[in-house]
Order: C-alpha cells, then structure tokens, then sequence
C-alpha cells in the first residue's frame, strides 16, 4: 500500500477528487481544504494499491498536478483498512512486483548526480581495490566492491532508455565518466606515492596473485556474472525488495578493475592495464544490457497488467452505479 498526498491549487482539486474517488484501488481519500499555502489550495490524501500507483499517478500528471504542485508517493509499512484490503485485491498483480516508475526514476536521478558523495565513495572504494590488489586481499576486493556507488547510474541508463529520459541517459554517462576516471587518477597518485615510499613495487602487480588474478582475466563468466548480477538488482531496485543490493555489489568487478586500471599505470604493468580495462568494459556493457532489457520486460508486463486493471475498473464503476440507480 502507498499514500499519495497531494498539494494542489483549489481550481484542480475537485477534479484530483474525482480521479482518486473514481479509482477501486484507491481505498481512502481525505481533504483539506485551503492547507496549501505554496501553491495556494488544498492538501489531499489517498490510500492506494501500490500495484495500481502508476495510472493513478498518470491520471493525475494529466491533470497537470505536478506544474505547480506536488505528489508526493510515500510506502505504508503497516496498516488495518478492510477497504484496503479490497482496493489490493481489485488491483491485478502482487504489490511485492510492481514497479512505481516515479519512484525508480527519482532514485535513479539521485544516484546519478555527480556530487562530492559519490565522487568520494568512487575514489575511497578503488583505493581500497589498490590495496586490496597489492595485498592478494579477497575480502579488501569485496569491501571495495560494496563500498562503490557505481551501480546506480549504470542502473540509470537502461531506465533511461526504457522510459525515453535522455537528459538522465547523458547524467548517468557523466557520473560513470567522471567517477571512474577520477578514482583511477586518484589509485594512479596513490600508487606512485607508495612506490617512492618502497611500500609497494611492480613484482606486488606482476607476481602471483592466485586471490585476485580475476581481476585482469575477464571471460565469458564475467559477461554471464554481470548480466545475472544486474538483472537482479534491477529487480531489487523496482520491487519493494530491496535485500538484493549487496548481492549485486559482491558480485561484478567494476571497482576492482578500476584500482588494478590505476595501479598498472603506475608501475607501467601494461598487461595488467589492458586486461582490467577489458574486465571494467565487459561488466559495464553486461550491466547496462542487462538493466536496459529487464526494465523493458517489466515496462511491457505492467503495461498489460494496466490495460486489464482499467477493464476491471470500468466494470467495478458500472456495478456501481447500477447498485445506486
């Protein structure tokens, strides 16, 4: 269940009413009249079926809402309604499924934004690659991995290009850009800093890394790992399941590539440096497809789920006015 509550000037709100009143799967509806001051108006309730979210949401930008309002979606962790109840059953699909698209394209614009957070959660993340490279360290190289913000905007592009956002595709390819170039610039001075101190030499890159080798040997399983690996955090990232993140984030090699990027060219490891930025090319193409077709897939499934949930509510509407006539 998701509560929708609504700033809207007073010459719209009675028709926000009737869209909400109208719905089956809106379960309550409360008003306050002239509690907007900005914009001046009413604030407006609604208890929806998280399943029905989007055409009520839809209906409600078609009104033009959002030009001088806001909706706001917000989960209900816990609730008690006997009309609840109902309003989920009428809504076709399960709640735990569907996707609300507002919600993941909001998430998707935050986690895309280049700012000094996930500037600095790329770079201490491949920093802590570096040395987990130089270590033969697998737990060092899974904290980096959890550590690293990267996979939201690569989340990012496939919605973007399922929901025809370009001005979030070119956002998402910035953040990627600039994130992976500065942590790689910044393991490249760390390396070379270590090496003038004699804490790190060429032989910790070239010599035997049985824990770590992975990490500049990409084959078809890191393609396959990927593509797995993505598909279930974007379904984690669209469902009201969020648990499979760190799964993800444990699972592909993009930060890790990054470091052994940064530290190869530091100690001029060449080999080092081409396979890791095959390795860091292979995950990020494997990830984005991925998060491109499981997002169109879910686009075309609810899609359907909508056109059969608009029948049931016409049918629900003519009961209705049949039982009150």
């Amino acid at each position: 269940m998701l509560q929708l509550r609504i700033s809207v000037r007073t010459e719209l709100a009675d028709d926000v009413l009737q869209v909400l009143a109208d719905d089956p799967a809106v379960s309550s509806v409360a008003a306050v009249r002239g509690a907007s001051i900005k914009p001046a108006g009413d604030l407006l309730f609604a208890d929806v079926a998280r399943e029905a979210a989007n055409d009520v949401i839809d209906r409600l930008r078609a009104l033009g809402v959002q030009d001088d309002g806001t909706i706001h979606v917000e989960p209900v962790t816990s609730w008690l309604s006997r009309p609840g109840l109902e309003a989920e059953r009428l809504a076709p699909g399960s709640g735990a499924d569907s996707v609300v698209w507002l919600q993941v394209t909001q998430r998707a614009i935050e986690d895309s934004e280049t700012n000094w957070t996930f500037m600095s959660f790329m770079v201490l993340a491949t920093l802590i690659a570096g040395v987990a490279i130089v270590l033969d360290s697998p737990v060092l190289v899974v904290g980096a991995m959890i550590l690293g913000p990267e996979f939201g905007p690569i989340a990012a592009l496939g919605l973007a290009l399922v929901r025809r956002r370009y001005g979030l595709f070119r956002r998402a390819v910035r953040a990627l850009v600039l994130g992976f170039a500065t942590a790689i610039a910044a393991t490249f001075l760390a390396g070379l800093a270590a090496g003038s101190l004699g804490w790190v030499t060429a032989s910790d890159l070239t010599g035997s890394r049985p824990a770590t080798a992975f990490i500049y040997r990409p084959d078809q399983w890191s393609f396959f790992v990927a593509v797995v690996a993505a598909a279930a955090g974007v379904l984690s990232m669209t469902s009201s399941r969020v648990g499979g993140l760190t799964g993800v984030f444990v699972s592909v090699t993009t930060i890790p590539a990054a470091g052994n990027i940064g530290l190869g060219l530091a100690f001029g490891a060449w080999h080092e440096v081409r396979g890791s930025a095959l390795q860091l090319v292979v995950n990020l193409t494997g990830m984005a497809l991925a998060g491109w077709v499981a997002l169109a897939l879910q686009q075309v499934v609810w899609s359907r789920v909508s056109r059969r949930r608009a029948r049931l509510a016409r049918r629900v509407r003519s009961r209705s006015s049949a039982d009150t006539a």
